[in-house]
């Protein structure tokens, strides 16, 4: 999904919070088991992603604390980590460990304008620093474009065969379509939808690949956290391709005032869900319109 495009905010309870005049819940910095909603220990966490052969951490794109609580997790992690898998870079390319991070992020071709750098630096820091080599694993912007408009006559044979082998649930592709929806503030079109789910899901394939392409110990995915929901994410793709690996989930998001950690709001979508305090945002629906 475009790192422009994100969920409405509510900014007068957020104002209200900076004044002093509403506390926020004991919820952020909170984090829980995603099936359950129980909270669950970092050190429970760092366990499960230690066993892990497929490590997914989402993120909410303009958020900073999802970007240092993913850093602190990748310090974390024992060693064997070979690859970072980027959504931020296009597939095909990687940062040269040998440059300065903002000289290799130029020469891979990371856009540091639609990526609000340097949000994502802690974590990229923290990737470089465990020895981890960091590779783009998304679609190309054309790429996606042309799927979003022309539909499956614009998929290669191997994401068409991909995706084919792991069709989504009905359940899984009405969430989908919501989410769509609402990433592009009620203005998606219904004719539009089919090529916009197929786009996502055509990012999602290409992610996979790089993971499975780059499985030489553990594999590290940082992504949006549509793209790492078990549901109709990545995951999915996986189970697809490599059904005996252990793949982990953890969904990086925002607690509102009066949120609680339920399995009702989490609905199982990650193995882990780590709560935060919301970034302070513009409304990004305030003058939006579908291009």
């Amino acid at each position: 999904m475009n790192p422009r495009i994100r969920t409405r905010p509510f900014l007068r309870l957020r104002a209200l919070a900076l004044l002093g005049l509403l506390a926020w819940p004991a919820l952020a910095d909170t984090i829980v088991h995603g099936d359950s909603g129980h909270p669950a220990t970092r050190a429970e966490v760092l366990a499960d992603l230690a066993a892990a052969d497929f490590i997914l951490l989402g993120e909410t794109h303009d958020n900073p604390r999802h970007h240092q609580a993913r850093a602190e997790l990748m310090r974390g992690l024992p060693p064997g980590v070979k690859t970072v898998v980027l959504e931020q870079l296009e597939r095909g390319r990687r940062l040269d460990p040998a440059l300065p991070l903002d000289d290799a992020l130029e020469r891979a071709g990371f856009d540091r304008k639609a990526w609000g750098w340097p949000l994502h630096q802690p974590v990229f820091v923290a990737a470089r620093d465990i020895g981890a080599n960091l590779l783009g694993g998304n679609l190309g912007r054309k790429d996606g474009r042309r799927v979003a408009m022309e539909g499956e006559s614009a998929l290669d044979a191997d994401q068409a065969r991909l995706l084919q082998h792991s069709p989504l649930s009905d359940t899984a592709r009405e969430r989908l379509d919501e989410s769509l929806s609402s990433g592009h503030c009620g203005h998606l079109p219904a004719a539009r939808l089919p090529n916009m789910r197929l786009a996502q899901r055509a990012r999602d394939a290409a992610l996979a690949r790089t993971l499975l392409e780059s499985r030489d110990g553990p594999v590290v995915l940082l992504a949006g956290n549509g793209h790492v929901r078990r549901d109709y994410g990545v995951p999915v793709l996986l189970a697809g391709q490599a059904p005996g690996a252990r793949v982990v989930s953890i969904g990086f998001m925002e607690a509102e005032p009066g949120d609680r950690p339920d399995a009702a709001h989490i609905g199982g979508a990650y193995d882990f869900v780590w709560f935060t305090a919301p970034a302070i945002r513009e409304d990004p629906c305030a003058g939006f319109s579908m291009p």
